[in-house]
């Protein structure tokens, strides 16, 4: 009996992460046997796409519903992909798409981590359908088979800051042909190229103040808590969070630690490894902490690999980032600030931050693993975006999610 064929679609592609992520989707999915279009919105979209199908759009943002439209009409679109669904052509585009019945599928940074993407129908984070109930995750594991083995896949920071300021000096060097393109991010190209040079030039050194901290904590025995900073052009702080950026997330933890911790634990402050160093997030906590009157207490981790430290935390504090679920899996308590997939009873702690500091509540394990296997199911792919095998895999997961349709919404 001949195997039916796979009913083939018309994708529209619109902005990926800033490096060949949707040049290399785009050619799996032609060769899948699928029509792919994607939007280019300026020079960086454009030059690290380079494969036909390609779309100029140099319009304005109040243009972008009726042409986008239009575009979708034009080319008999059939599903819309995405890297994140707050940018503000992709939130006008998910609503065009919705009022047309056209599906969004969402690339995200992993809701686990590390070496897991997100790629979810409809949305990601506080727009993702997926609930909140843990009775829902663990009736949902129990229908599923055991996880699959997970390895962990190479990255490389020196790629992921040189794709960063080729895309923005592309950006830059293209501005008269995308006269209306507005970055979506809040400093100019030059700037944060100029913040990831800064970030490169003084690697050794960083890496060595951090080698030098992690040594003493791990000497000295004491007892600490871990905050791990996010982006602060990061969507899920403007839209899925209380504060309207790093700096005023910063004050609110390092105050309600000063009031609330234990007078013999530590607050160890992380930098995010993907910030553009644009801010200098240690000025602005030991400036805090100052204030605060708790500066022998806090720490700041400017590089290097948040497993060993948050391993040895007495618990974490989030606002919505994703490395609140790698601590939840090794057991660390977490409190959430925001919005968060992960915020579950059970698996996070729910009674605020200032309780936390001195009753941190351990995860539910059953709990987290039942959500852990259900998201592996629905929306996580095996891989990463900053070597050649981590993009190997999320292609090659992301086209087999794509073609069978499972990277949902909840109750598909």
């Amino acid at each position: 009996m001949p195997v039916p064929s796979r009913p083939q679609r018309r994708v529209l592609m619109l902005q990926g992460l800033m490096g060949p992520l949707f040049r290399r989707l785009g050619q799996g999915l032609s060769k899948a046997g699928h029509s792919v279009y994607k939007i280019n919105f300026n020079g960086g979209d454009r030059l690290f796409w380079r494969l036909p199908g390609g779309i100029d759009y140099r319009g304005t943002l109040d243009e972008w519903p009726d042409a986008l439209a239009r575009i979708l009409a034009e080319k008999q679109i059939t599903d819309v992909i995405l890297f994140g669904d707050c940018r503000d052509h992709h939130m006008i585009a998910t609503k065009v798409c919705r009022e047309c019945g056209i599906p969004v599928h969402v690339f995200e940074e992993g809701y686990i981590r590390p070496d897991w993407v997100t790629f979810e129908q409809g949305g990601v984070n506080g727009h993702s359908s997926l609930p909140r109930d843990p009775d829902w995750y663990r009736a949902e594991a129990a229908k599923l088979p055991p996880a699959p083995e997970h390895k962990q896949v190479p990255s490389s920071f020196r790629r992921r800051a040189t794709e960063g300021l080729v895309y923005n000096l592309a950006d830059v060097l293209t501005r008269w042909h995308y006269s209306n393109w507005n970055n979506h991010r809040p400093w100019h190209p030059l700037v944060e190229g100029m913040g990831w040079w800064r970030k490169l030039r003084q690697r050794k050194e960083r890496d060595a103040q951090a080698g030098r901290l992690l040594v003493r904590l791990e000497q000295s025995g004491q007892p600490y808590f871990l905050f791990p900073l996010q982006l602060d052009s990061d969507a899920q702080i403007r839209l899925h969070s209380p504060f309207a950026g790093i700096a005023e997330a910063m004050k609110v933890v390092i105050g309600s630690f000063a009031a609330h911790a234990p007078a013999d634990t530590r607050l160890v402050i992380k930098e995010h490894p993907l910030d553009n160093g644009v801010r200098d997030w240690e000025q602005i906590s030991r400036d805090l902490a100052t204030r605060f009157d708790v500066a022998d207490r806090i720490d700041y981790l400017p590089s290097g690999d948040i497993v060993p430290v948050a391993a040895r935390s007495l618990g974490m504090v989030t606002i919505n980032s994703t490395s609140g679920t790698l601590g939840l899996s090794m057991g660390i308590p977490a409190v959430v600030l925001g919005t968060a997939i992960y915020d579950v009873p059970g698996i996070t702690a729910q009674d605020g931050l200032d309780a936390f500091w001195r009753a941190p509540p351990q995860p539910d394990a059953a709990t987290f693993d039942a959500f852990r296997r259900v998201l592996i199911d629905r929306c996580l792919i095996p891989g990463g975006f900053f070597s050649e095998e981590a993009l190997d895999l999320v292609v090659h997961g992301a086209i087999a999610r794509f073609q069978t349709g499972n990277h949902g919404q909840a109750g598909t």
